[in-house]
Parts: structure tokens; sequence; C-alpha cells
């Protein structure tokens, strides 16, 4: 049995959600390999080929890869599956524009976003929003697989010692170009992989206000997010949402400011290992599933909070 997984990859290294990845296929068994496609990416297989439990890295070094365009490594993945018993990526966009395409190629059922394995052929994945937890079994020869990476801890970056195989480019599909992208920079942690998220809600009452969100969070270098309401209401950009249809997080410290905790929201972060709760309502339902819930204004609590991280 061998497994292949599809890595993410940025500036020559593996992003940490294909680590989480990595770690599934590990749960599942077998050789484990891992492409890596793109273009100029040879520093990117370098470092796959240094986590821990790899025994292979594919190459695809094709200018057709530079922008992970779904439908060419679709194509390229499809081609590649003959030799796998289970293809997985992590369920970013990335993942899950890409692997329901080669499940269609393949004419296979996709399993989505699983967060445990119970053996080769069944796993453990969430439906209704993360309230139920469904276990299915795949009897597909060849498994599609995306992977929920909260519901795994992350394989070692170092340790490992892979060799690197190049394999040939599949070819542009045809299908898609790309046109160009706009990218939000921060200095701030990436949402997915910070140890710390402060979140606002539709409660912070306006985008200015998230500035004191900003200045907590710079005082515990910690990422920031917001509900889909806070989103909705153009408080603050798209790429912020932590939930249902925004990110799934599973950070070491949640702190959820002026948000009620609405279904959508808690499916998206519940899994986080403490969470903080500052609402002024106290029957809002983020209290329920809050470990430390202070119940006040969060224009004065928040302000207090951070000069007293300031000391």
């Amino acid at each position: 049995m061998t497994i292949l997984v599809l890595a993410e990859h940025h500036d020559g290294a593996v992003r940490d959600g294909s680590l989480h990845a990595i770690t599934a296929a590990q749960k599942i068994g077998g050789d484990i390999h891992v492409l890596i496609a793109g273009q100029n990416a040879k520093a990117a297989a370098d470092a796959a080929a240094k986590i821990a439990g790899v025994g292979k890295v594919l190459l695809a070094d094709d200018a057709v890869y530079a922008n992970m365009l779904a439908e060419n490594v679709a194509k390229l993945l499809a081609g590649l599956a003959p030799n796998y018993s289970h293809l997985l990526a992590t369920a970013t966009s990335v993942g899950k524009s890409i692997m329901p395409r080669v499940a269609a190629l393949l004419d296979v059922a996709q399993v989505s976003e699983i967060i445990a394995v119970e053996s080769p052929d069944t796993f453990v994945r969430p439906i209704y929003a993360g309230n139920a937890l469904a276990t299915v079994q795949a009897t597909d020869k060849i498994k599609v697989i995306t992977v929920r990476a909260t519901g795994f801890d992350a394989a070692p970056a170092t340790g490992g010692s892979a060799a690197v195989e190049t394999v040939a480019s599949a070819g542009d599909a045809g299908l898609s170009s790309f046109v160009g992208s706009e990218l939000s920079k921060s200095e701030r942690p990436e949402l997915t992989s910070a140890r710390v998220i402060v979140s606002g809600g539709r409660g912070m009452q306006s985008g200015d206000n998230f500035k004191l969100l900003e200045a907590l969070a710079d005082k515990l270098n910690a990422a920031v997010g917001a509900s889909r309401a806070a989103v909705d209401a153009g408080y603050v950009p798209n790429d912020y949402q932590v939930g249902q249809t925004g990110k799934i997080v599973a950070p070491e410290l949640y702190i959820a400011v002026g948000i009620s905790g609405a279904i959508q929201h808690l499916a998206g972060m519940k899994d986080s290992k403490v969470i903080v709760a500052i609402n002024k309502d106290e029957d809002a339902p983020i209290f329920q599933v809050a470990d430390y819930g202070l119940v006040a204004d969060l224009f004065q609590a928040v302000p207090e909070l951070t000069a007293e991280l300031s000391k």
C-alpha cells in the first residue's frame, strides 16, 4: 500500500497544513510519497524530502504548475493515481479545488475533511457543521481524501532523508489560465498556523474598532480573525473569516471578542485548545464552548487586557 500526498508549498518551504496531511497518511499506513508540483520547485522538494516519515518525493517542475491551477494539477494526479492506493491533500482552498476534480477523473467517491483514521478504508469526518461525526468506509480501489489539518498533529519537518524523483509533466489541461492575484500581506501569523488567534464579531460595530483587537494581537503575537457576520458587514476582508465557510483553526489560544457563537463559527474554532470569550450578553452561545468567559463591554475589557499585557 502506497500513499501519495499532494503538498502545498511557498518560497521553497512546505506549508504547515501539508505536514498534518502527512501525519494522516502515516495513520493509514504504508509507504508515503509526496508530490511537489510547481515551477522552480526544487527547493520545496528538498524540504519535503526532510520530512519525517516520507519515503519518496515526486517533483513535477513545469510552468503549467506555477500557480497550482486545479485543472492542471488534477490531470497530473490522475495520471499518477494508478500507482497508489490513496491520494491525500489538505482541506484548504487548494486541496478542495483539486481533489474533487481528481475523484471525477478517476470516477471514484471523495472522502472529505477526515479528522481520524479507523483503518485504511474507514475514516471519521464531521457533518452538520461539526455537530455530528460520521464514520465512512471507502470501497473504491483508489481512495481520494482531503484532510482537516486540525484533526492531526503536524509531521516533524526534519528527520527524513527521502529521495527526490522527477516526474514528467502532464501538460496544460487547456481548461483554465492564470490571470492574476491580489494577495493581502501581514506581519502577523497566518490564521491556519497561528498559535494564538484574536477574533472579532458583529459586536465590534465597525472596522475601525478592529484596531483594538490588532493592538491585543500584537502583544500576543497572534493572528486576527473574524466571524462571518463581521466579514459580511464589511468590517474586515474575507480572508479573516473563521468558521464553516471560512478557515478551520485550532490554535492553542482562541480569544473570541464580541462573537455570539453561531454554529457556523463554532464549527471553525471549537477544536482550539483554550477558548476565551468576551461578550456583554451572558446568554451568548459562545460561553457554552468557552473555557473562560468574561461578561463585559469589550470596549472596556479589551483595552484593559492590552494594558495589562504591556506591563
